[in-house]
């Protein structure tokens, strides 16, 4: 599986990339533009993502911006369904409009902070990820 991860916080990405080592190759970005360059790039390069860990407090562009932005490269290539990238938002952010407006703008799954490794499992089991 070829995972990318956006996390600006050093201790929130380090434990994150350690957990999604196991599950494959894991890109790391530590803000919002590296992640929206690195999805297009994988895109161009044939060779895209199956699974985007998206923190959403992160310089640059934040992790609304990068999932509107990621969508919006998906439907422009015409990719849609099964086609387009899971996306996980990891996030401290847990009311309710966060979580909405992430639904809104195509996240697949929401995860709070920190994270339940034994839960994140069962959420990569159900999207046959694993």
């Amino acid at each position: 599986m070829k995972i990318l991860l956006a996390e600006d916080d050093f201790a929130s990405r380090k434990f994150m990339q350690k957990y999604l080592d196991k599950y494959g190759e894991c890109d790391v970005t530590v803000d919002g533009g590296e992640a929206v360059d690195a999805f297009l790039m994988a895109l161009e390069d044939e060779e895209p993502y199956d699974l985007i860990c998206l923190d959403i407090m992160m310089p640059v562009l934040d992790g609304y911006q990068v999932l509107k932005a990621i969508r919006s490269m998906e439907k422009e290539r015409g990719i849609e369904g099964d086609k387009m990238v899971k996306i996980i938002m990891t996030t401290a952010l847990n009311e309710e409009k966060n979580v909405r407006v992430a639904f809104e703008l195509g996240c697949t799954v929401y995860c709070n902070k920190p994270i339940d490794q034994e839960k994140f499992e069962q959420v990569l089991s159900k999207l046959k990820l694993v």
